[in-house]
Formats: C-alpha cells, sequence, structure tokens
C-alpha cells in the first residue's frame, strides 16, 4: 500500500527541541516558566494589535473561559455559528446555557450577518437577549467582520472569535482574532503550527488576561494557603509544550505561504474541471491561511459527488473529509434554535477537504493529481 498522504499533518521546523530541553535543563516542568512567556509575547508580536495572549491547555478551553468571562451562566443563551467543528459550541453547555445556531453565507462559508442579526432580534423579543456571540473564522477564512463586529456592538453583546484554524488569516489587513472581545486560537496537532496540543486566549487588557490566568490556574486566590473564591480550572499550557511552540513560531510565516501554495495548486487543478469550485477568497479584504484547501462538486454539473472522490482518494491512501457537519444538524444539538437558510447544509451535502499540510512532497501532489484527473476524467 501506498503511504499516507494526511490531511493535515505536524510539520516541525528543527529548533522545538531547542526550546524543550532548556526547560529541563532548568527544571521548568511546570504550568509556568520562560517558555510560556516568550510564547505568548511571541503570539502578542505576531498579531500586532496590541493584544494580551494566555496560553492554555486547548482552544477549547479557551472558548470556555472568554464564555464565563462575558459573563455566561446557567439558563443564559448564545449564539453560535452553526458550520463549525463541535469544540465551538460544547463550552457553551459547560456554563450551562443554550446555543443558538446561525448559517452561513455563500461568500466566506461563515456567520451570515443577515442571519445573525434575525436571531439577536427575535431572541430579544423572546426575552432572552443573547450574552455573547462566538463567529468562526472557517479553514482559515475571515469572516465578514465588518458587519458582525458592528452587529455585536450596536446590540451589545460580546464577541467572541474562534479563529482555531485562522493563525496568519487577516481581515482588511488585521488579524483573525484580534477583532473581538476575545479571540481564540488552537494548536491542535492538526493546526498551521501545532504545540501537540494547546491552544490561547487573546484579550484586550492586562485586566480580561490576568483574570484568565488566575481562573486557568485553578482560581487560587492571593494567600499563603490554598484558598479559593471562584471556581477555577486546570487549563494552562505546560512549560514543555510552550517550548514547541517558540520553536514552530519561528516558521509560521513559511507555514502560511506552503499551505496557500497548496491552495493555488487545486485552483490550477480545477480550473478546466466545470462544475468543481475552489474555496477562495472573495476580495482583496480577506487574507486566508489556507489552513485546508476545500472545493465544492456540484453533482449536476459534474455527475460526480464528493464522496466517491473521498473513497477515491481513501483507495490510494490519501485522507480528505467532508465539511464540518452543521451544528444544528447534530443530534447532541438538535433541539437547539436555528436561524438562516440551507447553506450550511448544502455546503456539509457537496463539499470536501483535500490534503493542505505544509509538508507534502511533489511526489504526494503527483499523487493527489492523478486521482482527482481519473475521477473526472481529465
Amino acid at each position: 500500500m501506498n503511504s499516507k498522504i494526511w490531511l493535515s499533518s505536524p510539520h516541525m521546523g528543527g529548533n522545538e527541541q531547542k526550546y524543550i530541553n532548556e526547560a529541563f535543563e532548568e527544571n521548568w516542568i511546570a504550568p509556568l516558566g520562560p517558555n510560556v512567556n516568550g510564547f505568548e509575547e511571541d503570539l502578542e508580536k505576531f498579531l500586532n494589535q496590541d493584544v494580551k495572549v494566555a496560553a492554555l491547555s486547548a482552544g477549547t478551553a479557551a472558548i470556555h473561559l472568554a464564555l464565563i468571562e462575558s459573563g455566561v451562566k446557567h439558563g443564559d443563551e448564545v449564539i453560535c455559528q452553526s458550520m463549525t467543528f463541535s469544540a465551538s459550541a460544547n463550552p457553551i453547555a459547560y456554563c450551562g446555557a443554550s446555543p443558538v445556531f446561525v448559517d452561513s453565507e455563500k461568500d466566506t462559508w461563515n456567520m451570515c450577518p443577515k442571519a445573525l442579526r434575525e436571531a439577536i432580534e427575535d431572541r430579544i423579543q423572546k426575552g432572552k437577549k443573547p450574552k455573547a456571540v462566538i463567529v468562526v473564522h472557517l479553514y482559515g477564512m475571515p469572516a465578514k467582520m465588518d458587519e458582525i463586529t458592528a452587529i455585536a456592538k450596536e446590540f451589545e453583546i460580546d464577541l467572541i472569535e474562534d479563529a482555531a484554524e485562522a493563525l496568519g488569516s487577516t481581515y482588511k489587513g488585521q488579524a483573525c482574532g484580534t477583532f473581538g472581545r476575545f479571540g481564540v486560537l488552537s494548536f491542535n496537532g492538526n493546526k498551521i503550527i501545532t504545540t501537540s496540543g494547546g491552544g490561547a486566549l487573546v484579550s484586550h487588557t492586562k485586566e480580561d488576561k490576568d483574570q484568565i490566568v488566575f481562573l486557568s490556574t485553578q482560581a487560587r486566590d492571593n494567600a499563603p494557603h490554598y484558598q479559593h473564591s471562584h471556581i477555577g480550572f486546570n487549563y494552562r499550557m505546560s512549560n514543555i509544550v510552550a517550548g514547541i511552540g517558540r520553536g514552530q513560531m519561528e516558521v509560521l510565516k513559511d507555514r502560511v505561504a506552503a499551505r496557500r501554495a497548496m491552495h493555488d495548486f487545486y485552483l490550477d487543478i480545477f480550473k478546466n474541471i466545470e462544475g468543481v469550485t475552489v474555496f477562495t477568497e472573495p476580495d482583496s479584504d480577506f487574507y486566508s491561511n489556507h489552513w485546508l484547501s476545500a472545493i465544492i462538486v456540484d453533482p449536476e454539473i459534474t455527475g460526480k459527488n464528493r464522496e466517491d472522490l473521498r473513497l477515491a482518494f481513501l483507495e490510494d491512501n490519501i485522507e480528505s473529509r467532508p465539511l464540518w457537519k452543521p451544528m444544528h444538524l447534530q443530534p447532541v444539538f438538535e433541539s437547539a434554535p436555528y436561524y438562516g437558510g440551507n447553506i450550511s447544509e448544502k455546503l456539509f451535502d457537496n463539499g470536501l477537504c483535500l490534503p493542505s499540510g505544509s509538508n507534502l512532497s511533489d511526489e504526494d501532489r503527483e499523487r493527489i493529481t492523478k486521482i482527482i484527473n481519473t475521477y473526472f476524467e481529465v
């Protein structure tokens, strides 16, 4: 059998081991230390919006803490983009709150501003003003942030950006994850850079960051003994893991360039295949890191479908994956309110994520090309 081509595999830069070794030599084997501080500083410099970053155990933990800091409590409602991974929505349930899902728009596949406004106005009319809005930059594509931030500001609702897939992406030159009150980053093993597992919460004030760090380290009060006046969490990133992140930050720009090159590779492959659309930026305001390249296969034009293409890849040991199944279609959230049309459902039915790693070889690309050309009879 041919070697496995992964959808998005970890890609080390070479200097990660240096930072890890320093942590061992200095015995900083803890959820604090110079690598944690250095990684946060590296991220703050890269995002370049005078932000404060708290390194955490996962992007999911970051969303949970963002919701807590936004005052979300049991019985509240939180609006969330429907087309996303479950980690965007699950922390709403952690808080004892209920999600309200909103459809996508076709340009960026992200939260539809019109459906967002409809959802907010209807929930207010029903006596349930949402406490927060979670917008997602899907596959690295920036959402329509001018419209979404304006709506959140108009209704005085905290905006949380799930930029887990969008480190290195910008909207009108501003880094994704820096528009809302909070931004969320992920360094899971499949992300554009990785710490093996980890995340970060981006905020705009020292007060917010200090409170996030406090809550993420079991909310220990300032006392010589262990005293707690708040419920805390074990969510802080370890100094070892942060060392991997420091090494990865050294190659982040190269990783973005390589992912964007994979997107261009797919644009070239599909340019003469009618009925297949490569997911790309709607205009120059949007700059995607193209964490994952994705396509839409129109079965009426091609006479083909994305599932048979996925199986053709699988037969050659190449990983591809359907787009995220919308949250309002998930059994666990089947009773949640939903606003919008069927954009996200159509995307799920016809969309496929393609191998997009920054470490794919020319041989890998040749195998991918051969499967596509054979399947579409080019």
